[in-house]
């Protein structure tokens, strides 16, 4: 069952997201201002035709794919890199008792999005909140620390948006909004997934001691079509 988290996308858009999916055929795309990635079923001729069709005008697909694959003719190049992809062992970790988080809610979007200005854990949009429960961590009127659900596979969650900020780092805030998120999805019965660049060694190490594994590395393949359709 594993095997789907090595197209998370397209199965998290015709599976758990699919409400908010906009394509069809063989290719999927998230609403940009919720997560600007996109999806095939495979890299075939047909998949990125689809592909193509869907996507804003100028607007380049972000996709998650399992290896670097070559590019169809009529499509350009415009960057690639590597993500570990780690999964959550069977047990979830203990959490700090003298920690205070808050479920944030629409109203604190804009306290989100400027934490993730700041801190940047990678994409997050006005709508990004939309996938799921998000947690922060307040010091006084300031988000000082959050950590939220993205993508859904079945049988998975993915964790994201872990962040501190930089003035609130070293005190073990993100671990703990982490640790409550991976609880909560073991006691609905879904394994909790996330990524990281390989080059963030903090950010690596800070997940294997909550209890993850790197399962593998996706790559981000980020390219366009070399003439939008009409």
């Amino acid at each position: 069952m594993s095997q789907i988290l090595d197209n998370p996308v397209w199965h998290a858009l015709t599976g758990p997201n699919a409400e908010f999916a906009i394509g069809s055929g063989l290719a999927r795309h998230f609403p940009r201002d919720m997560a600007p990635f996109s999806a095939i079923a495979a890299a075939t001729p047909a998949a990125y035709a689809d592909l193509a069709v869907g996507l804003p005008a100028g607007a380049e697909a972000r996709l998650f794919r399992p290896f670097d694959e070559p590019l169809p003719e009529d499509w350009v190049p415009i960057d690639a890199f590597p993500m570990l992809q780690m999964v959550a062992g069977e047990t979830s970790p203990g959490q700090s008792g003298n920690l205070a988080p808050v479920g944030l809610t629409t109203g604190d979007v804009g306290a989100m999005m400027e934490l993730a200005a700041i801190a940047k854990p990678g994409p997050f949009g006005a709508l990004t909140p939309r996938f799921g429960t998000y947690l922060g961590i307040r010091e006084g009127s300031r988000l000082i620390a959050m950590a939220g659900e993205r993508m859904r596979v079945p049988g998975f969650v993915e964790l994201s948006a872990i962040c501190t900020h930089p003035d609130a780092r070293g005190r073990g805030l993100a671990a703990h909004l982490t640790a409550l998120l991976m609880k909560a999805a073991r006691d609905r019965g879904e394994v909790p997934f996330l990524h990281v660049r390989p080059e963030n060694e903090a950010a690596v190490l800070l997940y294997q001691r909550l209890g993850f594994a790197v399962r593998r590395t996706i790559w981000i393949l980020w390219r366009k079509p070399a003439v939008q359709p009409a």
